[in-house]
């Protein structure tokens, strides 16, 4: 072969493979573009979750709640349950666009084998296709959805059981309890996107929460002075920042827990006076922004209109049982008719003023949590004319406030849960009290009722401070029971609300599931109200509806009277 021969020969190849190579680069590139759309340049991509990080991060957690298991005796086993019953599907890959997310208007669902009639007990199933924004099939789990079966003319609604089958389907599960017409209604409350910046926010971010202290005292003066410093709780991941002796601590000796602020500028840390909530702070990427928009979340979605009639049948729904400590909570707990609420759990009561007077008679009643449940403390004093608020100058919403009727011998009290509290400025820190510790001051007695709840103040901190604070509340209520078994304990869970970025509802589901498993199987009465909120067809509102109250409060004087 002569070299002019060759010469030609390697040219043709490079023209050959060259026009190869150029195709195979021009394809890249369409490829690259197609999964770009939407990721603007300064939109960081979620991060995937790595192995190695997943194994660090539960790491961190086992080490964070070995106080717990070791302090307050919760087993291994109960520890297992708790991580089990918090776990969540997420993304299985990298988010670069919220074109990848799931979208509520693409997103539908469908009534499994539909029929003509069905009858009172009878259970009905819907099909949930998740899809992203364009039009896509998602196939991984982890969207967080609401479902209820409801009828705007009866007032009528119950809560749907959805089960994520974590390959972008689910099945809403319903019992049709009421003769009448119905529809199926879903709701995308957060994506899987949506809940992986959630919960990534939560276990690395907590202190994105600004509290506020008050130190009160004088200038060199004479003249008063006050200074605002930054304050938090001290715990693993939440420190604030500084360098050496930068804070004041304030610990509790019988909690094991503490209290810090940065040290004000002149005065001394025995001057703090006043708390108050000081100010969120947003560290959301700009793709985390968008993915959490408002048009994404906590929207209702097309799907199945067909109505479901449901007939009149033998079937006896629920059970007539007194009401008594240690019952489950089924799904559903109940269904409203009329706007009135029928549950499930127990044989509850509608009561009226003079039934709630009857019912409260010799009774010493302690409310402690946080504003939800003193909704109940101010409906009873609003209800029962003969109780009278007693005015002991203190600040409203924090208490300790009492209310008294000298002629039935009641005396209600209501008193929030210690810090963190998301509250205007407080009149005194020293007001400020841990639910464990007054349970721990308590003779307790067959006349003693104590209503218990806690969560709206915790989503932005690390489920194992969360935990760790119901255990204790746990470990007090075991000896209250120890030294005076009569004694009438109720557990408020979380209810539905609050609607945004800091404050969601698959925050307070997560919190309400520890609070759940943490008494698990004690001889205490757990109230469910989150079913009650999350189907009513008022607006959801983390203080509900005065309607949504008093079935409530009927639910509460049913465990207090069962008979």
């Amino acid at each position: 072969m002569d070299v002019q021969t060759l010469k030609f020969g390697i040219h043709s190849q490079i023209q050959r493979y060259g026009f190869v190579i150029l195709s195979l680069g021009l394809l890249f590139i369409v490829v690259l573009w197609s999964f770009t759309i939407g990721y603007n340049k300064g939109d960081d991509p979620l991060p995937r979750p790595l192995p190695q990080q997943q194994r660090n991060r539960s790491n961190s957690l086992l080490n964070q709640t070995l106080k717990i298991t070791k302090d307050l005796g919760l087993s291994v086993e109960e520890w297992a349950r708790i991580q089990r019953a918090v776990s969540w599907g997420e993304p299985d890959r990298q988010i670069t666009s919220v074109t990848m997310c799931t979208s509520p208007s693409h997103s539908t669902f469908t009534i499994n084998d539909f029929k003509n009639k069905y009858y009172v007990g009878e259970e009905l199933h819907a099909t949930i296709v998740a899809k992203d924004f364009t039009g896509r099939l998602k196939n991984y789990g982890g969207d967080f959805f609401h479902a209820k079966a409801y009828s705007n003319e009866l007032k009528a609604s119950v809560f749907g059981e959805v089960l994520d089958h974590q390959n972008g389907t689910y099945t809403a599960r319903f019992t049709l309890p009421w003769v009448g017409e119905a529809s199926v209604g879903v709701c995308l409350l957060q994506s899987s996107e949506g809940v992986q910046i959630l919960k990534r926010n939560r276990d690395t971010d907590p202190d994105r929460v600004v509290y506020y202290g008050f130190f009160v005292g004088k200038n060199h003066m004479g003249a008063k002075l006050v200074e605002k410093v930054v304050c938090n709780i001290k715990w693993d991941g939440v420190m604030l920042s500084g360098e050496g002796n930068c804070c004041c601590e304030y610990p509790d000796v019988r909690t094991g827990l503490t209290w810090q602020c940065r040290k004000p500028p002149t005065l001394p840390c025995n001057t703090l006076v006043y708390y108050s909530l000081g100010a969120y702070k947003n560290h959301m990427t700009g793709l985390e922004k968008k993915i959490m928009d408002k048009q994404y979340v906590n929207r209702w979605m097309k799907g199945d209109s067909r109505m479901v009639r449901v007939f009149a049948s033998n079937s006896t729904l629920g059970v007539r049982e007194a009401c008594k400590p240690g019952m489950s909570t089924p799904i559903p707990a109940g269904f409203y008719m009329h706007d009135v609420w029928t549950s499930f759990v127990c044989a509850t009561r509608h009561f009226n003023a003079v039934d709630t007077t009857k019912c409260l008679k010799d009774k010493h009643i302690y409310i402690m949590g946080d504003s939800t449940s003193r909704q109940w403390f101010y409906f009873l004093i609003d209800y029962v004319p003969s109780l009278k608020f007693m005015n002991q100058h203190t600040l409203y919403n924090n208490g300790p406030n009492l209310a008294v009727d000298v002629e039935n011998n009641i005396d209600l009290h209501y008193r929030s849960h210690g810090p963190p509290r998301n509250t205007v400025k407080m009149q005194n820190w020293a007001e400020i009290h841990y639910i464990s510790n007054e349970i721990d001051g308590m003779a307790g007695g067959p006349h003693t009722v104590i209503i218990l709840n806690i969560f709206g103040h915790f989503p932005t901190l690390p489920l194992s401070y969360y935990a760790y604070r119901v255990s204790l509340i746990r470990r007090a209520v075991v000896d209250l029971l120890r030294r005076a078994p009569e004694t009438k304990v109720i557990i408020k869970t979380a209810n539905t609300g609050h609607r945004d970025y800091y404050c969601t509802n698959w925050h307070y589901v997560q919190l309400d599931r520890v609070l759940r498993e943490i008494f698990y199987d004690m001889n205490v009465y757990i109230l469910d109200v989150w079913q009650m909120t999350a189907c009513h067809y008022n607006k959801e509102n983390i203080h509900p509806e005065r309607v949504i109250i008093k079935n409530e409060v009927d639910i509460l004087l049913s465990f207090i009277c069962p008979t």
